[in-house]
C-alpha cells in the first residue's frame, strides 16, 4: 500500500490548502488512487479553478443557442430541424513534447467531444503559435505539428479547412496546439452527458486502455522548465483508423434509443468521464475495472483511472440494451465491455481485484472542486504611437511585408490537409473564413478562427475585444452572419498577479465584443501554466466562431476577379501603427498603443458589408486586418494576378494610410455603376467610405507612379514556407 506522504502530495500538484481540504472532505486520509482521482479532477485543466469565477460573467445564451457551455461541445440551431455543434480544445504541452502525437490526440480529441453529442464533424479548423523562425526546434515542431494534425484528419476522412500559424520568441519554448471540430446533428438527436438514474449499465467502448497519457492533464496544468522533454511518456498516442470505426459505430448506435448518456475519455480519461457524468446526471457511478479491455498487462487501479488512452468512450445505457450495443461495437471491431453501474448514492465507487480501492463523494470531484479569485495587479495599457522613418519606399515595404513569417502564404500547411474530402468545402484555405456547405442543402457555414496576440499584452482588454470582432469580421467578409464563438484561452501561470490581470481582462474584452456583437460563448478551453523557466507566452485568447449562410451561391471571397472594378475601403483609416506588423517587420520594433476597437461602428459597417453580399450585389470582399490597407489589396491581387492602381488625393503621409491597422474595415471590388450606388447609400447610412482606384492590368500601382508586379510579391508571398521547411532560409527573428 502506497504511503501518502507530503512529497507525494506536491507530486500530484496539490497544494497543502488542498489536500487539507480533500482531509476534509473524505473525512479520512485518502488512499493512492483517491489521490491520483482528486489530482486531475482538481487540475487547472479539468476543473478551471483560476477562470471558472471570471468565465460566468461570458453572453452564452441567445434564441439560437441550443446548448451553451458544460456539455462536451456546444449547439446552435441552424434552421430546418439543423444543429451545428462545434468547439475548440488546446493541446500544447504535448505538442511541444511530442509534435506529431500531441497534435494528432488534440484533433482526435475535439472530434470526439463533437460526435459524442451526436454530430457528424464536418470541419477541422487550428490556431497554431511557434517560436521564432530561427529557433533550432521551430522547424522540428512546425512538421510535427502540421503533419500530426493533417495525418489525423485525413484518415478520419474529415476536412480541415483552415486556420492561424503565427511565429513569435515568447512561445519558443511553449508553443499552441489549438483544435477546433465544426460538426451536424439533427436537432432531435443530440446526445448530452448526464447519466440520469441508478441502476444503468455503464459501458466501456473503443480502443484498449494502456500506460499512454498518465497524469497528462496534471501535466497540461503546470509550467515547462528544462527537462519537459521528459514528459513524453504522458503524451497520448493516436489512432486515426480506429476513431473512425468508434464514430461510425457511435452514430449507429445513437440511432437507436438505447442511450441515456454518453461522454468522450479525454483528459484524465475514465476519472473525468464517469465522475462528470455522475455530476451531471446526480446520481453515483460503480466501476469495476477488472472488466476494463487493457493493453498492457498487470495495469494498476490507478493506471487505468488516469491513462489518457485514446479512442475510448464511456456510455450509459438503457437496461437491458446491452447485446444490442454490444453487436454494433463487435461489428465494427471496437471493444466492449459493461464496467459499471449507475447508483443512487451519489459516490464514486471504484473496485479493482475485488477490493474497493476508491470510494468518494462526486461532488468532491466537481462542486467542492476549488474555485479561486486569485489576486491581480491592474496594469495601465500601453499608450502612444511609435515613430517611423517617413522615407521607407512603400511598396518595397509591401514586398519585404508579404515575404515575412507571420504574412506569407500558408498553403505549405494547408497542401498537407485533405480540405476537399466530403465534397462539400466550398471556400479552401487561403480566404477570411471557411465555408463548408449543410450537405444535400444551399446552406453553408463559415467557421474561422482569430487573435492577435501582439495586440494583446500591450491592452489585455482590447485584445480580447479584437479577436472576436476579427473573427465577426472574417465570417461577415464571406457573407455569413455571425451566430456563436468558441474561445481557447491561452495564457501564463494564473498565480502571477499580472498574468491572473491579463486573463481577467482578456475575458472581460470578449465578453465586451459578444454581448455588442451578439454573438454568445457555446463553450472553450482554458489552457493556462504555458511558460518556460517562468517565460510566459504573450496572452493569446483564441476565437473560434461559426456564422450561416443562407444561400451558398451568394458567398464573396478574396480575389479581384474582373478589371475595371472600383476599389473601395468600407471604414475609416485613421493610419494606427501601434503594435503593427509594418512597426515590427519593417522598423524592427513592438511598441505603441493596440488598435481600439469601436463595437458599434464594427457592427454597423459589417451589417452593411453582409447586406450588399446577401443582395448578391458584391463578389469581391476582404476583412482589412494584419498588414494594413494595402496588405489587403495585395492579397486581393494576388490569387488570379489581377492587379490594381490606388490612391488617394491629399494623402498628407503614405505609411500609416497604408499600413495602418485600424479596425472595422474591408476592402470590396465592384463595377463602377454599382460602385458608385454603394458609396451614396453607405455615406447616407453614416459609414466612412472611399474610393481608392480600380482593378485591372498585372501591376499594383500607388498614385499612378510607383508600381510593382503583381508576381514579383507572389513570388516572395508563396515562397516563405516552403524555403523555411526546406531549411533554405532561416528568417531574421521578429
Amino acid at each position: 500500500m502506497t504511503k501518502i506522504t507530503p512529497a507525494l502530495v506536491k507530486e500530484h500538484g496539490l497544494s497543502d490548502a488542498e489536500y487539507k481540504k480533500i482531509l476534509g472532505l473524505m473525512g479520512r486520509e485518502p488512499s493512492f488512487v483517491e489521490l491520483g482521482i482528486f489530482s486531475v479532477m482538481w487540475s487547472e485543466h479539468c476543473s478551471y479553478k483560476s477562470t471558472r469565477f471570471h468565465l460566468k460573467k461570458l453572453p452564452t445564451k441567445a434564441p439560437w443557442v441550443i446548448q451553451g457551455p458544460g456539455e462536451n461541445a456546444g449547439v446552435i440551431d441552424i434552421g430546418d430541424g439543423d444543429a451545428c455543434i462545434f468547439k475548440m480544445e488546446s493541446h500544447n504541452h504535448p505538442s511541444f513534447i511530442e509534435p506529431y502525437q500531441g497534435a494528432a490526440t488534440g484533433v482526435g480529441g475535439i472530434m470526439r467531444d463533437v460526435f459524442t453529442m451526436g454530430a457528424r464533424p464536418i470541419a477541422m479548423m487550428n490556431a497554431l503559435r511557434f517560436g521564432e523562425p530561427s529557433h533550432p526546434k521551430t522547424r522540428h515542431l512546425v512538421n510535427g505539428v502540421v503533419h500530426g494534425i493533417g495525418g489525423y484528419g485525413n484518415c478520419m476522412g474529415v476536412p480541415t479547412v483552415g486556420g492561424e500559424v503565427n511565429f513569435h520568441r515568447s512561445y519558443n519554448g511553449n508553443i499552441l496546439v489549438n483544435a477546433m471540430c465544426v460538426g451536424l446533428a439533427r436537432q432531435d438527436k443530440i446526445f448530452l452527458s448526464a447519466a440520469k438514474g441508478a441502476g444503468n449499465p455503464v459501458v466501456y467502448i473503443g480502443s484498449k486502455t494502456g500506460r499512454d497519457g498518465i497524469h497528462g492533464a496534471t501535466m497540461a496544468s503546470a509550467e515547462f522548465d528544462d527537462a519537459s522533454e521528459e514528459k513524453r511518456p504522458t503524451v497520448q498516442v493516436g489512432d486515426p483508423f480506429t476513431e473512425k470505426l468508434l464514430l461510425e459505430a457511435c452514430l449507429e448506435l445513437m440511432a437507436t434509443d438505447a442511450i441515456i448518456a454518453i461522454q468522450d475519455m479525454g483528459a484524465a480519461g475514465l476519472t473525468s468521464s464517469s465522475a462528470e457524468m455522475g455530476d451531471k446526471g446526480g446520481s453515483g457511478i460503480e466501476l469495476d475495472l477488472d472488466h476494463v479491455p487493457q493493453r498492457e498487462a498487470n495495469m494498476t487501479a490507478y493506471e487505468m483511472m488516469l491513462s489518457e488512452s485514446q479512442e475510448r468512450m464511456l456510455a450509459v445505457l438503457k437496461p437491458g440494451r446491452e447485446a444490442q450495443a454490444e453487436a454494433i461495437f463487435k461489428k465494427w471491431e471496437l471493444d466492449f465491455a459493461v464496467i459499471g453501474i449507475t447508483t443512487d448514492t451519489s459516490r464514486l465507487v471504484v473496485k479493482h481485484k475485488g477490493e474497493v480501492v476508491a470510494d468518494m463523494p462526486i461532488t468532491a470531484l466537481s462542486d467542492e472542486a476549488p474555485v479561486y479569485e486569485r489576486p491581480y495587479t491592474e496594469r495601465a495599457p500601453v499608450t502612444g504611437a511609435p515613430a517611423y522613418d517617413k522615407s521607407k519606399p512603400v511598396l518595397a515595404s509591401l514586398k519585404t511585408i508579404l515575404a515575412s513569417p507571420d504574412m506569407a502564404s500558408r498553403r505549405w500547411v494547408w497542401e498537407q490537409y485533405d480540405h476537399t474530402v466530403m465534397a462539400d468545402t466550398v471556400q479552401v484555405p487561403g480566404g477570411d473564413a471557411a465555408v463548408v456547405r449543410v450537405h444535400g442543402t444551399n446552406k453553408a457555414l463559415a467557421i474561422t478562427t482569430d487573435v492577435s496576440p501582439r495586440y494583446c499584452r500591450p491592452d489585455p482588454f482590447e485584445g480580447g475585444k479584437q479577436a472576436v470582432a476579427e473573427a465577426w469580421r472574417n465570417l461577415t467578409a464571406v457573407g455569413a452572419l455571425p451566430l456563436a464563438v468558441t474561445d481557447n484561452l491561452n495564457y501564463g501561470n494564473p498565480q502571477k498577479p499580472e498574468i491572473m490581470w491579463e486573463i481577467v481582462a482578456g475575458i472581460d474584452g470578449i465578453g465586451a465584443a459578444c454581448r455588442a456583437l451578439d454573438f454568445p460563448v457555446i463553450g472553450g478551453n482554458c489552457s493556462l501554466y504555458n511558460e518556460t523557466n517562468g517565460e510566459g507566452i504573450l496572452p493569446t485568447p483564441a476565437i473560434g466562431a461559426v456564422g450561416l449562410m443562407q444561400d451558398v451561391s451568394k458567398m464573396a471571397t478574396v480575389a479581384f476577379k474582373r478589371a475595371g472594378d472600383v476599389v473601395i475601403v468600407i471604414g475609416e483609416t485613421r493610419g494606427h501603427l501601434g503594435q503593427s506588423i509594418y512597426l515590427r517587420e519593417i522598423e524592427g520594433r513592438e511598441e505603441g498603443a493596440s488598435p481600439p476597437v469601436d463595437l458599434a461602428v464594427e457592427r454597423k459597417n459589417g451589417d452593411f458589408v453582409r447586406g450588399l453580399i446577401e443582395a448578391g450585389r458584391v463578389d469581391t470582399v476582404h476583412d482589412c486586418s494584419d498588414g494594413g490597407l494595402l496588405v489587403a489589396i495585395a492579397e486581393m491581387a494576388l490569387p488570379r494576378g489581377i492587379g490594381a492602381s490606388v490612391g488617394l488625393a491629399g494623402l498628407p503621409d503614405a505609411i500609416p494610410f497604408w499600413f495602418g491597422e485600424d479596425q472595422a474595415r474591408y476592402v470590396i471590388a465592384t463595377p463602377f455603376a454599382e460602385a458608385e450606388k454603394i458609396v451614396a447609400e453607405a455615406r447616407a447610412a453614416g459609414i466612412t467610405v472611399a474610393e481608392l482606384g480600380k482593378t485591372g492590368g498585372d501591376l499594383v500601382t500607388l498614385d499612378d507612379k510607383n508600381s510593382i508586379a503583381v508576381a514579383e510579391l507572389k513570388a516572395g508571398f508563396e515562397g516563405w514556407f516552403p524555403k523555411f521547411m526546406a531549411g533554405e532560409e532561416i528568417p531574421v527573428t521578429n
